[in-house]
This record gives structure tokens, C-alpha cells and sequence, in this order.
């Protein structure tokens, strides 16, 4: 269980938290190219795309800053951020700029390097002089692409009362799933004494042979010692430039890195999590939502998970007609899904699915199993099953999707190791299948 605080730090320490918003800078990584997302990735970048019918990925970091009080942040791009700065600036421009509370893209700037970002250190590294004009305390170092609900402030609480240099978030994870992450080790005081980047063989935590203490990629630093290691690591010709490869082994040893492995308050388990760096993940991650009592709450008013809202009408399913002669039955209706505003489910059937915005199901097609992203028109009689339909894709009429791994794959579409099949963003039919 996390520590007391509270008790740690003191009456006049309590007192300081309660101005740490104003001390604390929060860096989102953004920039990332996700090419183990493609084809959701070959227009988009990947904190960009669509998530849970009406969000995006980033959105999951930027709500849990909010919740959390912290609301200087800026994010850092690079790849392919039109869509995700569109995002921005249509949904996250709401804080007070006179009461210093901001949400600013910082594009490669180039100042300090004619490179690109090398890595998540490099990313930094090439905004120091950003980042110094915002004179915080404490850099929070957030990922824009993972999936969760967390309140930072107690990572960061958790950080003054230990006086450590940084601190990562950390969760436990399978052995198979920790080859993905940073994986370390930790002794009685959660002090790190060891951390491997994407082990080959992970370290097992004591009494868990089976699963691994991963790193979130959340971290805190503080902002002098931050500053000190980057530019330190910045005159390593062999440094890779990166975060979990080369900035934190580098200071295990000779500095104080504490663990701060995540909780639900109310269970003392590990909370949700999830990195959706694959499209068999992401997959997953989406269907968790329609569970009868998900994982991830999105309905939960105390922790609102803020995105940009389109005016858009409310969902409407239309046609309920008998079978006759020429016909099948016809009824339109969605099951066990999530149906977002301005979709219009006539006379289709919709099982286990996420609808985005602006989708519609037409007469007597059937769509089982699949995430269709915005505006998507699915042609009558069609058959979709286990498959990500990307924005903008018009299917047309008598057309099956995920029955058929071979003609998938001949009409160019990408078939993941699990059998999804992705169609990509305005993807052309040459004609239906009869």
C-alpha cells in the first residue's frame, strides 16, 4: 500500500502541497511515430487516434492532469500532429492563461540540434529553454498514448516526502508482457536498485515468479537534477537519447530513484493500465469498455474524462419491420455496444461494439465484435466481425469484413496476429462481394 504522506511530510509540508500545481510542469510525449499501430497511425499520430467512440488516446493524460490540479502542461510533438494539435485546440482550450494555467504544443523547435527527436530524453532535452521559462520545482513526464485513470498527486507527494531525485510509476505485469517495458527492481524502502529496458529476461518480483515490476513511463524529476542528467547525456556520443534506456540506468546508482507502484484506493490492487501500442491491444482495450462492469469506468462523474464534444444529435436506431417474401426481417438495434452522437443505426443489427461518431449502420447489415471509427457508412447487407473500420470508410453494399482472412488480405487490408482485420482510413472497395 502507498505510504502515509501526510504523515511524512509534516504539518508545514501539508501546507506546501497544496500550492503544488503551481510547481509542478507536466511534459506529454506525443511525438511518437506508432508504427506498430499502422495503418490507425499512416495519417495520425498516435496519441491522436480515436479511442472509445468519442475520444482520443491523449485525452486519458490530459484528463487525469486536470483531475489532478495540474494544469501547466505542455505537450511535445513531432510526427504527423496535425489531427492531434486540431484536437487540441478544438477541445483543451479552456484554462486561464492569467492564472498561469496552460496546455501548449511545442513542436521540434530544432534550437539545440538540426536532429529530429532522438528519443523521450532528446525530446526534452532539445526544449530545455521552454521548460526553464516556466521555473517549476518538478518535472511530471507523462506518455500521451496509454490508457488509464490516475490521480498524479499522490506519485508526486509521495516524491517530496522521500526527497528522492526521481521517481517512476510502476505497476506489476506478466513475465511475457514485461519484455515490452522498462523492468526493475526495488528493495524494502521502494528504492530502485535495478532497471532493465525490454529485458529479454525479466526479473520476476520477489514472491511473484510470475509477474514483473514494469515501469508506466511516468516519471518526476527534479527540475535542476532533470536539466543536469539531460545535458550530461547529451555529450554521450553512444547514448540512444531515451529515458528507460539511458537517463534512468544511468542514475541508480549514484542517486535516489524511488518506485511508485499505482493502486486503487479503494482495493489496494494495481489499477487499470494499459499501453496500446498494437493493434491487438488497442483492440483489447476498447473491448474492455463494454463489459457489463468494465475496468475502466468512464461513467464515473468524479473522474470525467474530458474530450472535444462536435455538435452532434443524439444516437437514433429507426425501422423495426417483419420479415416478408422478398425480404428478411428488418430491425435496427445495438447490443452490449457503445453507439456515440450523431450515429444512426436503421434497420442494422450492431453486436459487442463501439460505434464513433457520425457511423451509420444500414438495412439488414450486421456488425459483431468491432471498434468503426468516425464517420463510417456500413452498405445494406454487409458483414463486418472482429475488425477496426478507420474514419471515413464507406462499405459498400453485400460486403464481408473478418470472414475471410485471405480476402482480407488480397484487398489490401492488414490482419493482425489474432485475426482483426484493420481497414484502413478511406479505404476503396473495387466492387462488393456478391
Amino acid at each position: 500500500m502507498p505510504i502515509s504522506v501526510r504523515n511524512a511530510v509534516g504539518a508545514e509540508g501539508e501546507a506546501a502541497l497544496n500550492e503544488l500545481g503551481s510547481k509542478v510542469l507536466t511534459l506529454i510525449m506525443a511525438g511518437g511515430k506508432g508504427s506498430r499501430l499502422e495503418p490507425l497511425t499512416t495519417e495520425r499520430a498516435k496519441p491522436a487516434v480515436p479511442f472509445g467512440g468519442i475520444y482520443r488516446i491523449i485525452d486519458f493524460a490530459l484528463s487525469n492532469c486536470i483531475n489532478s490540479d495540474l494544469r501547466r502542461m505542455l505537450i511535445l510533438t513531432q510526427y504527423k500532429s496535425g489531427s492531434l494539435d486540431r484536437h487540441i485546440n478544438q477541445g483543451w482550450r479552456f484554462l486561464n492563461r492569467h492564472l498561469n494555467e496552460f496546455i501548449d504544443i511545442l513542436p521540434p523547435q530544432q534550437r539545440l540540434s538540426e536532429d529530429w527527436y532522438m528519443g523521450t530524453a532528446d525530446a526534452v532535452y532539445q526544449n530545455i529553454y521552454s521548460i526553464e521559462q516556466h521555473d517549476a520545482d518538478h518535472i511530471l513526464i507523462l506518455s500521451g498514448d496509454h490508457i488509464y485513470t490516475m490521480d498524479y498527486r499522490e506519485m508526486i507527494r509521495n516524491h517530496l516526502a522521500t526527497g528522492a531525485d526521481a521517481t517512476i510509476g510502476c505497476l506489476p505485469v506478466s513475465l511475457a508482457e514485461a519484455r515490452e517495458f522498462g523492468v526493475m527492481a526495488i528493495d524494502a524502502d521502494r528504492r530502485v536498485t535495478r532497471f532493465d529496458e525490454k529485458p529479454n529476461s525479466p526479473e520476476a518480483m520477489p514472491g511473484d515468479p510470475g509477474r514483473a515490476l514494469a515501469s508506466t513511463g511516468i516519471y518526476i524529476f527534479r527540475t535542476d537534477f532533470l536539466l543536469e542528467q539531460l545535458c550530461q547525456d547529451a555529450t554521450n556520443s553512444q547514448s540512444s537519447r531515451d529515458f528507460g534506456k539511458n537517463i534512468i540506468p544511468s542514475i541508480i546508482n549514484t542517486h535516489k530513484v524511488q518506485a511508485f507502484p499505482f493502486e486503487d484506493p479503494k482495493t489496494g490492487r494495481a489499477i487499470y493500465w494499459r499501453d496500446v501500442g498494437t493493434l491487438d491491444a488497442y483492440y483489447e482495450a476498447n473491448m474492455d469498455l463494454i463489459a457489463t462492469t468494465p475496468a475502466l469506468d468512464l461513467y464515473d462523474s468524479s473522474w470525467p474524462i474530458r474530450t472535444y464534444f462536435p455538435p452532434l444529435p443524439p444516437p437514433k436506431f429507426v425501422f423495426q419491420t417483419p420479415a416478408s417474401d422478398s425480404q428478411p426481417e428488418r430491425k435496427g438495434h445495438a447490443l452490449d455496444s457503445m453507439v456515440s452522437g450523431g450515429c444512426v443505426v436503421s434497420g442494422g443489427t450492431v453486436n459487442r461494439c463501439i460505434l464513433s461518431r457520425g457511423t451509420r449502420v444500414n438495412s439488414w447489415a450486421t456488425v459483431e465484435d468491432s471498434i468503426i471509427l468516425p464517420d463510417v457508412r456500413i452498405g445494406r447487407y454487409s458483414k463486418v466481425r472482429r475488425a477496426i473500420i478507420d474514419r471515413g470508410v464507406v462499405i459498400p453494399e453485400r460486403t464481408e469484413i473478418g470472414f475471410d482472412r485471405d480476402a482480407d488480405e488480397a484487398r489490401g487490408f492488414t490482419v493482425t496476429e489474432s485475426g482483426i482485420t484493420v481497414v484502413p482510413q478511406m479505404a476503396l472497395f473495387e466492387q462488393p462481394l456478391a
